[in-house]
C-alpha cells in the first residue's frame, strides 16, 4: 500500500526544489539573453558552487541507483566505479584548469569552440558536437530510468501505478523544462546544492540505519556473499582494469562536465573544488556496499525481488529502515538526482546545438537569438529523452549508455591532449575520430552477436577488454600516423617571407 507520509514529505521538499529551480533566474543577475550568463551562470561560481554543480554533473540518479544494482548484480566487476573514481580527479586536475584558462582568455562556450579555433577546423568541431549530443541523450534517459524506480517504489499497489509515474515524470519535466528555460545554469547550480545535501544525508542515514538494524557488516560478509562481492577471478581482471581506465578517461569528456568546467569563476577555485570531489568517491564506495547491505535486510531483499531488478536496491533498503517522512526525504533525493543532472546536460546539447551547429551555417545570429535557440533546444532535448524512456526497454536503454561512454573517449585525442600540442593534423584527428566511432560501434556490435546489448567489452587473448579502450587505440594510432605523414602546410607569413628573403639575396 501507498505511504502517505512518505510522499507527502517527497511533494514538499519537491516543492522547494522547484522554488530554488526558478529563483536562480533572481539569484546573481546577469543578461540572460547571454548564452555565457544563461548557460554557465556568467562564469561567475566560486569554489563551493562549484564543488556542488560538478558533483552534480557527475553523481547522478544513475549512479545512485546503477552502480549498488551493478554491484548486486554482477558482483566484485562494478566495484570498478570506486578506483575509476579515484584516478578520474587527477585527470580532471590535469585537464580542468588548462582548458578554463584558454577558454576564459578565447571566450568559449564548448569544447567544440576550443577544438575548432586550436586545429582550425570546422567539420572537427562539429563532428566533436554531433558525437557529444549523442552520447548526452541516453545519459538523460538514464536518469530517467533512476526517477522511475523511486517513483514506482512509492506507488507500490496504487491503481494502474504506471500510468501515475508516467505523468509525474511528464510534470516533473515540465517544471525542470520551465524553471531552466528561464534561469539556466544559475537555477541548475541552487538545485545541485540541494540536491547534494539530500544525497549524503540519504547515504549516512540509510548505512546508520541499517547497520544499526543488522547489527553491522559482519551480518552480511558470509563467506559465500564474500566470494561472489569481494573477489576477481583471473579472467575479469582485464575487463576490471580497462572499464577503471576507460571510465576515468570518458568523465571529463562528457560536454556536461565542460559546462561544470567553464562556469568556475577562476582556476585556482576550480582545482579547489575539485581536490575536495572525491569526498564524493568515498559516498559512491559506500553505495557500492548498498548492493551487499541489501541481502541482509530480508524486507529490502524481498522488495527487489519482487520487482525482478537491481535498479530497486537502493529504493528498497531506504523504505525499509527509514522512518516513512525521512524515507520521503531521501527517495527525493535521489528523484532530483536525476532532474538536476537531466538539466545540466540538456543545457550542454543545447550549448553545442546552437554554438557548434547551427552557428556554422548562420554565423550572422544574435547573442540573443543564440541563446533563445538554445533555451528552446535544452527543452527539446529533455523530452526527447524522456520519448526514448518511454518507447525504449529500460533495460535495453541501460545498455545503450555504454555506446555512449564509447562515443565519448575519442574526444580524447583533440579535446584532451590537443591542451597540450599542436602536433596533430586535423585531417587526422578527423579520420581518427571517425575510425574510433565506427570501430567501437562494430566491435560493440560484433561483442553482442548483432543481437540485444548486453556487454561492452570484448574478448581478447588476455581476455576481455572495454570496448572504448580498444577504440580509442585505433583513434590514436590512426591519428599519430597520419599526422606523422601528412606535410604540415606553411603558414602565410612564411610564404610571403620566401620571395622577400630570395629578393634581398639578389
Amino acid at each position: 500500500m501507498i505511504n502517505y507520509t512518505v510522499v507527502g514529505a517527497f511533494l514538499a521538499l519537491f516543492a522547494v526544489f522547484t522554488f530554488l529551480g526558478f529563483y536562480g533566474s533572481r539569484w546573481r543577475r546577469g543578461d540572460m539573453g547571454q548564452l555565457h550568463e544563461w548557460a554557465l551562470a556568467g562564469r561567475r561560481l566560486g569554489a563551493t558552487l562549484a564543488f556542488f554543480l560538478v558533483g552534480a554533473d557527475l553523481y547522478t540518479a544513475y549512479t545512485f541507483v546503477a552502480v549498488p544494482s551493478g554491484v548486486f548484480a554482477a558482483g566484485a566487476l562494478y566495484a570498478f566505479a570506486i578506483p575509476y573514481v579515484a584516478i578520474t580527479f587527477g585527470v580532471a586536475l590535469a585537464f580542468a584548469p588548462k582548458l578554463w584558462k584558454i577558454s576564459r582568455e578565447k571566450g568559449y562556450i564548448t569544447g567544440s569552440d576550443f577544438v575548432k579555433d586550436r586545429f582550425d577546423s570546422r567539420t572537427l568541431s562539429i563532428l566533436l558536437a554531433i558525437v557529444g549530443i549523442v552520447a548526452l541523450l541516453p545519459y538523460i534517459a538514464l536518469q530517467i530510468v533512476g526517477m522511475q524506480t523511486v517513483l514506482a517504489s512509492m506507488l507500490v499497489g496504487t491503481a494502474n501505478n504506471t500510468l501515475v509515474e508516467e505523468i509525474a515524470l511528464v510534470l516533473a519535466f515540465i517544471v525542470l523544462a520551465a524553471f531552466t528555460f528561464t534561469s539556466g545554469l544559475r537555477g541548475a547550480t541552487l538545485t545541485a546544492v540541494f540536491k547534494d545535501i539530500l544525497i549524503w544525508l540519504t547515504v549516512i542515514t540509510v548505512i546508520g540505519a541499517a547497520l544499526y538494524e543488522i547489527g553491522g557488516f559482519g551480518h552480511v560478509f558470509t563467506p559465500s556473499l564474500s566470494a561472489k562481492y569481494f573477489a576477481l577471478s583471473s579472467p575479469q581482471l582485464p575487463a576490471y582494469m580497462s572499464l577503471v581506465l576507460g571510465s576515468a578517461l570518458a568523465l571529463y569528456l562528457y560536454p556536461h562536465a565542460v559546462n561544470g568546467i567553464l562556469s568556475a569563476e577562476s582556476a585556482h577555485k576550480l582545482r579547489l573544488s575539485t581536490s575536495f570531489l572525491s569526498l564524493y568517491g568515498v559516498g559512491l564506495g559506500v553505495l557500492a556496499l548498498f548492493g551487499v547491505l541489501v541481502y541482509a535486510v530480508p524486507g529490502a531483499l524481498a522488495m527487489v525481488k519482487s520487482f525482478g531488478s537491481g535498479l530497486y536496491v537502493v529504493p528498497a533498503l531506504i523504505l525499509n529502515t527509514l522512518p516513512p517522512w525521512l524515507a520521503g526525504v531521501a527517495l527525493l533525493g535521489v528523484f532530483v538526482g536525476g532532474l538536476v543532472p537531466a538539466a545540466i546536460m540538456a543545457i550542454a546539447q543545447a550549448n553545442l546545438l546552437t554554438r557548434n551547429i547551427v552557428k556554422e551555417f548562420r554565423p550572422n545570429m544574435t547573442p540573443q537569438g543564440e541563446t533563445r535557440l538554445a533555451k528552446w533546444a535544452s527543452a527539446a532535448f529533455k523530452f526527447i529523452a524522456l520519448g526514448f524512456v518511454f518507447v525504449i526497454n529500460s533495460t535495453y536503454a541501460i545498455q545503450l549508455q555504454l555506446l555512449g561512454g564509447i562515443l565519448i573517449l575519442q574526444l580524447f585525442p583533440s579535446l584532451f591532449i590537443g591542451l597540450y600540442t599542436r602536433w596533430f593534423k586535423k585531417e587526422a584527428l578527423i579520420l581518427g575520430l571517425l575510425g574510433g566511432i565506427f570501430s567501437g560501434v562494430y566491435l560493440v556490435l560484433l561483442a553482442n552477436h548483432f543481437g540485444k546489448l548486453v556487454t561492452s567489452a570484448y574478448p581478447t587473448a588476455i581476455g576481455s577488454i572495454y570496448i572504448a579502450i580498444i577504440s580509442l587505440g585505433i583513434n590514436l594510432l590512426i591519428t599519430i600516423v597520419l599526422s606523422a605523414v601528412i606535410p604540415r602546410k606553411a603558414k602565410p607569413e612564411e610564404v610571403t617571407a620566401t620571395p622577400a628573403k630570395v629578393s634581398a639575396s639578389q
